[in-house]
């Protein structure tokens, strides 16, 4: 099966003289046998069980297994001057962190949520898309449309590597997230598609070689706060793009390279709950106070 591009997507784009949103809007309208209008509904959709994951995270709920909750909350809290000292990051930088630890507690809540593109990285794309429409006082039309840009991010990620930890670590997932997450950032603010393109690129690369190590095997720990970590990069690479800055490596080039990459990591780096800090003492410790000492998931 041929490989999906990015750039040739993205050629496509400057050479109809479109936005990327826009060409994206148009093709896979095209593709869906679908009004633009219709496919714009179904993503105001997705938005809204977005919105409501990040609500649901922010109540305090906590995880199925016990290791997180309440710190969507808390990075809300410090991030809003209401619990001192302020955050160092700043006011929308502090709020898409805390969205996306919220809309990932969600997740390990068994709450409703959009995988983004799983489930263990729910929270990126939701944390950067609403904490600056909320910022910028950006329509759910936009935000809509930079989903579809998202979408086709990931569908190039997927094609031509994976989005799954269990085959290609965390990068496959946190890292994807954010890649997604950067190019929508740009396309929503107005940048070219080669920006979008760079953006991507910049974001994959800084997580490149991360690891999928869940305590106890559960998507809790670390997984939530790398949600955080990871739309923090999406948001300084986006800023990077918008700024002129360029990745060296071309952005399919760069998926490629997180394909081998993970295709090299040892099957304790994978999703397997054995390595990493996993396995560390206090890791294995949270394993064996969940499920008991005889059925912890190391054995």
């Amino acid at each position: 099966m041929e490989k999906l591009s990015l750039s040739a997507w993205l050629d496509e784009a400057n050479a109809s003289n479109l936005s990327f949103g826009i060409f994206c809007l148009q093709t896979q309208a095209s593709e869906l046998e679908l009004p633009e209008s219709a496919l714009l509904e179904r993503m105001k959709q997705t938005l809204s069980v977005m919105q409501e994951a990040i609500a649901y995270g922010l109540s305090g709920v906590r995880s199925t297994g016990g290791l997180v909750g309440g710190d969507g909350l808390r990075m809300k809290l410090h991030g809003s001057g209401k619990q001192p000292p302020r955050s160092l990051l700043g006011a929308l930088p502090a709020k898409a962190a805390a969205y996306a630890l919220a809309a990932n507690e969600a997740n390990a809540a068994m709450g409703k949520i959009c995988a983004a593109p799983t489930a263990g990285s729910s929270g990126v794309l939701p944390g950067v898309l609403f904490s600056i429409a909320e910022d910028r006082g950006i329509s759910q039309d936009d935000l809509a449309v930079a989903l579809l840009v998202a979408g086709a991010i990931g569908m190039v990620i997927a094609s031509r590597a994976s989005l799954s930890g269990a085959e290609g670590g965390c990068q496959a997932e946190c890292g994807s997230a954010a890649a997604m997450a950067a190019g929508a950032i740009v396309d929503l603010l107005g940048g070219s598609p080669d920006q979008v393109g760079h953006a991507a690129a910049l974001a994959l690369k800084n997580l490149l070689g991360l690891v999928c190590d869940p305590v106890a095997g559960l998507v809790e720990v670390p997984c939530v706060k790398r949600n955080a970590g990871a739309a923090m990069i999406a948001l300084l690479s986006a800023d990077m793009a918008l700024a002129g800055i360029h990745s060296v490596i071309p952005v399919d080039e760069v998926i490629d390279a997180m394909s081998a990459v993970g295709k090299a990591m040892n099957s304790e780096l994978r999703e397997t709950g054995m390595g990493g800090l996993a396995a560390t003492p206090t890791g294995i410790e949270c394993a064996e106070r969940i499920f008991g000492a005889k059925n912890h998931p190391l054995e």
